[in-house]
C-alpha cells in the first residue's frame, strides 16, 4: 500500500505543479488582456476560479499525505510513543468517517446533482459536475492515505523550527 501511495504522491504533485502553472498562465492572460489590450477575455476568470478549486481540494489531499496539513500537535508530542500510535489511529479514523461522508458521499451526490440538472459554467460552458468531481476525488485520496496511516502506524514527525 505505501508504493501505490507514494505513487499517487507523485502523481499529485506533478499534478498540482500543472494546475498551478495553468493558473499563472491564465491569470496573467487575464491581465494582458484586461490593461494591455483593453479587451478582456471572457473565459479567464472563471477558469481561475475552477483551477484555484481544483488546487485547494486536490492539494488537501496532498496536504494530507506529506503531513503538511494544520494540525494542532501538542497533545501527541506530550504522549508516550505507545499512546502517540493510539491517537494517531483514532485520528486516522476520524478522517476516514468525515472525507467518506462529507467529501466522497457528499461531493459525489452534489456532482451527480449538477449533471443530472445539465448545469453548465456561464462563461466556459462546462458541465458545473466536472468541476464539483474534485470533491470526492479529494476525499477518496484522503481516505486512501489515512488507510495508509493507520496500517503503517505513521506518526507525524514534529515539523516545527526552533529557531
Amino acid at each position: 500500500m505505501n508504493k501505490t501511495s507514494n505513487f499517487l504522491e507523485k502523481i499529485l504533485g506533478n499534478f498540482l505543479a500543472l494546475l498551478l502553472a495553468a493558473m499563472v498562465i491564465d491569470v496573467v492572460w487575464q491581465v494582458i488582456s484586461r490593461y494591455i489590450t483593453n479587451h478582456p477575455s471572457s473565459i479567464t476568470e472563471e477558469l481561475a476560479r475552477f483551477l484555484l478549486i481544483w488546487i485547494g481540494l486536490i492539494g488537501a489531499a496532498y496536504a494530507y499525505r506529506k503531513h503538511s496539513h494544520l494540525s494542532l500537535d501538542l497533545l501527541i508530542r506530550a504522549l508516550k510513543p505507545s499512546s502517540q500510535m493510539l491517537l494517531n489511529r483514532a485520528i486516522q479514523i476520524i478522517t476516514i468517517a468525515f472525507a467518506s461522508t462529507c467529501m466522497v458521499y457528499g461531493g459525489f451526490k452534489l456532482m451527480m446533482l449538477t449533471l443530472t440538472l445539465h448545469q453548465t459554467s456561464a462563461a466556459l460552458g462546462i458541465p458545473v459536475g466536472l468541476v464539483y468531481s474534485c470533491i470526492p476525488l479529494s476525499g477518496l485520496l484522503i481516505c486512501w492515505f489515512a488507510i495508509d496511516n493507520f496500517v503503517s502506524g505513521v506518526v507525524p514527525e514534529d515539523h516545527s523550527s526552533a529557531d
